[in-house]
């Protein structure tokens, strides 16, 4: 069941990678439906139409954008993360800032967070990382 409100990610011909990459280290994901474009376009043969897919529970969708001009992701929207452990945490983090950029370092933000970080993926797309005081 698709929620009323989806967070939907545009990619530049790397959608199925992300997709693939995303369900692959957060826990309870996979790809629900993923349509390509096939020879007749007006996509990319093999690129993404449209795919929606589970990550951690939640449901997002992405597609590749077909109108020749690369959008870039940006730091005013990032996907917020609560790690339920240190473990989870440095997991994410490493996997996430690998081919990507920090943008911020991992970093204690007491009262509120044991660790905190924020993240740009390979693909553009920005994650804060946080580990509340109250958890493992």
């Amino acid at each position: 069941m698709i929620p009323k409100i989806t967070t939907f990610l545009m990619f530049n011909g790397e959608a199925e990678e992300a997709i693939n990459f995303y369900t692959s280290i957060f826990q309870d994901s996979e790809i629900l439906t993923m349509v390509k474009y096939g020879e007749e376009g007006p996509g990319e043969p093999g690129t993404v139409q449209h795919s929606i897919f589970k990550m951690n529970g939640q449901i997002f969708m992405a597609i590749d954008q077909n109108n020749g001009v690369d959008i870039e992701m940006n730091p005013a929207m990032s996907l917020y993360v609560t790690c339920e452990s240190s473990i989870e945490m440095e997991n994410l983090y490493s996997k996430l800032k690998s081919g990507g950029a920090i943008l911020m370092p991992k970093t204690e933000l007491p009262p509120t967070f044991r660790e905190f970080a924020w993240v740009q993926d390979k693909f553009g797309v920005n994650f804060q990382l946080a580990l509340p005081e109250n958890h493992n």
